[in-house]
C-alpha cells in the first residue's frame, strides 16, 4: 500500500516522492502519512540521494488532511479527541521529519497546495510551483482553524501576511506565494518538471557532505541568538574545512581544475 499511494524512484542523486492518491487530491490520509513517513525515511538512510522531490499526481499538490476520514474518526467508538491528538502528532512528526532530513527536499507544486498541503510546501527546504499554482490555509472557512499549518507557515512568510491567510481562508497564486518567500521559483505547467529538476541537480551536484553539514547547520542556528549562532557555525565551518574532500575542491578551484571529490 505505502508503494502505491507514494512513488519512489532515484535519479542522478535525485529521489523524487510522488504523492500518487488523486481521487482525493492527494490528501494527507492516515495510510498516505504513513507512506510518506516510510519514504522520507528511505530516502534520509540512502547515501545516494542528495536531494528529495515531493510532488503529486492528478489535478492538485496535495488538498491537506482527508476530511472524510477525520470526520469517521470523530464518530467512531473510543476514537475522538485520541484519533485527532493520534492524527496530528503522526502528521506533525512527518512535517519535522523533512527539515530533518540530511539531504535538501524541494516541492513541486501544481493546482493547490491547501491546508496540510500548503503546510507540507512550508516545511521543504525548497518550493518550485506552476504559474497557476494557489496556496490556502482555508480551514477556517469551515470552522477549523489551521493551527498545525501555522507553525511551519509562520517560519516562512512575513507574520501579517501569514496571519491574514490563516484568518481570511483565501488563496494566494504563485506569484504572490514567491514575493513572500513561501516558493523559490515559478514555471509554466508544462515546465515545473523541468525547472524543478533543474534546481534539484543544481543542488545534487555540489559536494553532498557539504550541503548536509550545512543544512543541519542552517537549520540549527536561525533560532538562537546571535552570538551562539556564530560559535556553533564556527565550529561547523571548521569540521567542514577538515574534511578532505573540502581541501581538495578549494585545491581544485585555486589550480582551476574540476575537483576529484571521492
Amino acid at each position: 500500500m505505502s508503494d502505491a499511494l507514494v512513488g519512489y524512484d532515484v535519479a542522478e542523486h535525485v529521489a523524487v516522492l510522488t504523492l500518487q492518491s488523486p481521487q482525493n487530491l492527494n490528501a494527507l490520509s492516515d495510510a498516505m502519512l504513513a507512506a510518506l513517513r516510510s519514504a522520507l525515511m528511505r530516502a534520509g538512510d540512502d547515501d545516494h540521494v542528495r536531494v528529495v522531490v515531493i510532488r503529486g499526481t492528478g489535478k492538485a499538490f496535495c488538498a491537506g488532511h482527508d476530511l472524510k476520514e477525520m470526520q469517521a474518526g470523530r464518530t467512531a467508538p473510543d476514537r475522538g479527541a485520541a484519533y485527532f491528538s493520534d492524527l496530528f502528532a503522526r502528521c506533525a512528526e512527518v512535517m519535522q521529519m523533512i527539515p530533518a532530513l540530511p539531504q535538501s527536499v524541494i516541492a513541486q507544486v501544481h493546482g493547490i497546495a491547501t491546508a496540510a498541503g500548503c503546510q507540507l510546501v512550508a516545511s521543504c527546504d525548497m518550493a518550485v510551483a506552476a504559474s497557476d499554482t494557489r496556496f490556502g490555509v482555508n480551514g477556517v472557512n469551515i470552522g477549523l482553524f489551521c493551527s498545525t499549518p501555522m507553525v511551519a507557515l509562520t517560519r516562512n512568510l512575513p507574520r501579517k501576511a501569514a496571519f491574514e491567510m490563516l484568518t481570511t481562508g483565501q488563496f494566494i497564486h504563485a506569484d504572490r506565494a514567491l514575493e513572500l518567500g513561501l516558493i523559490n521559483r515559478i514555471a509554466p505547467p508544462d515546465g515545473l518538471e523541468a525547472e524543478t529538476m533543474a534546481l534539484a541537480r543544481l543542488v545534487a551536484g555540489k559536494l553532498g557532505a557539504a550541503v548536509r553539514i550545512g543544512k543541519r547547520a542552517f537549520y540549527d542556528q536561525i533560532s538562537l541568538p546571535l552570538d551562539q549562532a556564530y560559535a556553533l557555525t564556527g565550529q561547523v565551518m571548521v569540521k567542514n574545512m577538515l574534511a578532505r574532500d573540502t581541501n581538495e575542491g578549494i585545491q581544485a578551484f585555486i589550480e582551476k581544475r574540476a575537483p576529484d571529490w571521492a
